[in-house]
Order: C-alpha cells, then structure tokens, then sequence
C-alpha cells in the first residue's frame, strides 16, 4: 500500500525514544496518520510542526496498518506564527478541532482546502477569525450536518436572517425570531452573506453557532468534546478584544 501527496501537519506524538507518529491533512486522503522514524530528531522536529504543509509518502504492507511516512518540508508557516500568540492559538484550534472532527482517512477536499486559505490568513488579524468560523461551518456541511441560511425557516424569506434553530440547524428572520428568542443562537451577517463584514460580537455569535452544532452533531455522538485548544482561542480572541 502506497499513495504521495501532500499535507498539512495537525498533530506530532512521541513514539519510542526517536520516532513520532504524525497525523497529515491531505486533499486526498483526509486526516491520515503514520509512522515517522526519526521524527523527533533536530532535523525533523522543525519540519514536523502543525500548520506546515510536508511531501508525504505512506507506505505499508496492508492497508489498514499505521504505515510508515517519508517526509520532506514544503511550506513552513507554523514558524510564522509563533511570535504572535492570538495567530498560534487560532492554528492550535483549527488543528485540534480537524483532529477531533474528521473521520480518519475519509476525503474532505473541501475542508482541506479551505484549511488552507485560513492557514494562509493567519497573519491578517482582521481576517482570520471570520475566516475560522466560516471554515467550522463549511466542516459541518462537508460532514453532512451543514447550517441552512438561504432563507428563514417560518416565512420563507431571505432578508433579516438573524437567527438560527438549534434543533434544525435552519435561519430564522428578525420578526419570525421575535418570541422565540431566548431559545435561538445568534446569526452573524458574515455566515450568510460573504459580502458583510463582522462587527461587536459577530465573531463570539459566529463560534458559539459553529461550537453548538459541531459539539451535539458531530462529536458527542462519538463521544468527544469541543478541545480545549478552541477555548484558549475564544479567551485569546476576548483577550485581543477581536470576538
């Protein structure tokens, strides 16, 4: 069993004295994990950190073994981050919640791709954080649990989407919401139109919907949790005064 492709480092666990296994996201093969002997190595160790984009080989006698990975530096970006912790605790968050979200070595082009872009954003604080939370939402729609915010679920309309049903996942406009308020989550303009910006707010509104749906849809049914890497995001953003 054999495949190369390229992908992005989310997780490093030491294995014996030398060696670590490396869990990749690949545009081709989803969250994959292998064998890195040497990986903890001087030489390895800066290449192997999450965030970076590697050349990956995989091999292994059957296909459902650990396998071993042949690794080769692509595109370091974790070290463009580590100056900046608000940056730092972002890709810590994005790494983590892909780690605990998506089912291993099942394909999500899309999820990967998009990873990529928030990646690549990391160094616009202005950017990023509505970036991350549109890439939560669009990991919920490419698992099969995507938010409906094309029209209000009680009326039909596309304008003044303000809120969302917890229980259906669907937008619900301003006066459809008005006596259900209490019991809905906040939609933040910028999820439903790419043209709005974010403003007071948007950002917490915008994570506490993708957490709520990610945490009951996705990972309590495999009895997981949100990770404490996307809590440290929410108090650095809070911290920065960006949410």
């Amino acid at each position: 069993m054999e495949w190369t492709g390229k992908g992005i480092v989310l997780a490093v666990r030491p294995h014996g004295e030398t060696s670590a296994i490396v869990e990749l996201l690949t545009e081709e093969h989803g969250r994959h994990a292998g064998l890195v002997r040497g990986g903890r190595s001087r030489t390895l160790r800066p290449v192997l950190q999450p965030g970076n984009t590697v050349s990956a080989t995989w091999r292994a006698r059957l296909a459902d073994h650990l396998g071993n990975y042949a690794i080769e530096a692509d595109l370091h970006r974790a070290g463009l981050v580590m100056e900046d912790a608000l940056a730092l605790a972002g890709l810590n968050a994005a790494c983590a919640i892909a780690c605990q979200a998506l089912p291993e070595r099942e394909a999500h082009g899309r999820v990967y791709r998009g990873f990529e872009v928030l990646l690549d954003a990391m160094d616009d604080a202005e950017i990023w954080p509505a970036l991350y939370v549109r890439w939560e939402a669009g990991l919920l729609k490419d698992l099969g649990y995507g938010l409906d915010f094309a029209k209000c679920a009680a009326t039909g309309e596309s304008e003044d989407l303000t809120h969302v049903s917890p229980r259906t996942g669907r937008a619900v406009s301003r006066a459809a919401a008005e006596p259900y308020i209490d019991k809905l989550l906040p939609l933040p303009g910028f999820l439903h139109n790419p043209e709005a910006g974010y403003g007071p707010g948007d950002i917490a509104n915008g994570l506490a919907l993708t957490g709520f749906f990610l945490q009951r849809r996705v990972l309590w049914p495999i009895d997981r949790d949100l990770p404490d890497a996307r809590v440290r995001l929410i108090r650095a953003l809070t911290d920065a005064g960006r949410i």
